[in-house]
């Protein structure tokens, strides 16, 4: 169920499918067009296969937008590096609960150094991983394709996921921002957001070479019933 009463929701397009040839000018039109922040996946290939971004990347993106910063951090032994992504510009950092043995930890060093506090998980890691740290954090991330790669489909489960999390979260009385990552398109956006997500992250369904940044930001806001 959603919230009731919810929040407005939340669109995050995601770099991973920019072209990076025009990263800035595709950042802008996103933030033009009605973005509410923009989200930037970091792989560091031992976490997931691929390499992807940096505090480079996040240092340059911060440089052409005033948007917030979602930065999900999909690397091995988070900690190390929670402060460079910070003072790189990351306003929300989100570490998976797979990839650290002291997760509560790595959250309070977040929350110490000035950032929101983010959380997620593999699609098939029990949701159970979650409850140790959910009163620790200012967003929540429920992943519903497997992290590493830009492009799949939507994992139907992840809609019971959606609706599980959002439910703990209410009976709970916590407030955390519940974010969908992955296969997020005009097809699937009114059903997760009726699954309960508030903040859709978005990569090819606003980046692509069919049509604007701005006609796809449109197209994903009348799929759920905005404008």
């Amino acid at each position: 169920m959603a919230r009731s009463g919810g929040r407005r929701i939340q669109i995050a397009p995601s770099i991973l499918a920019a072209d990076l040839t025009r990263l800035g000018e595709q950042v802008r039109e996103a933030e033009a067009a009605g973005a509410d922040a923009i989200h930037i996946d970091v792989m560091d290939g031992r976490f997931v296969p691929r390499i992807t971004f940096g505090p480079l990347m996040v240092e340059a993106v911060r440089r052409v937008t005033s948007l917030p910063l979602d930065v999900h951090l999909m690397i091995e032994e988070p900690e190390q590096h929670i402060d460079e992504f910070i003072a790189a510009g990351a306003d929300t950092l989100i570490v998976h609960v797979e990839s650290t043995a002291t997760i509560g930890a790595v959250l309070e060093q977040i929350r110490a150094a000035g950032a929101r506090t983010g959380v997620t998980l593999k699609p098939e890691t029990e949701l159970a991983a979650l409850e140790p740290v959910l009163a620790e954090v200012d967003q929540l991330q429920i992943m519903s394709v497997q992290p590493g790669w830009g492009g799949q489909p939507f994992i139907p489960e992840s809609l019971e996921r959606l609706r599980a999390t959002q439910e703990q979260l209410q009976a709970l009385g916590l407030n955390a921002v519940l974010e969908v990552d992955g296969g997020v398109n005009a097809k699937t956006a009114a059903a997760v957001v009726e699954a309960g997500a508030e903040l859709l992250v978005a990569g090819s369904a606003v980046f692509n070479d069919r049509e604007s940044v701005g006609a796809a930001m449109a197209r994903l806001r009348g799929a759920i019933g905005e404008r």
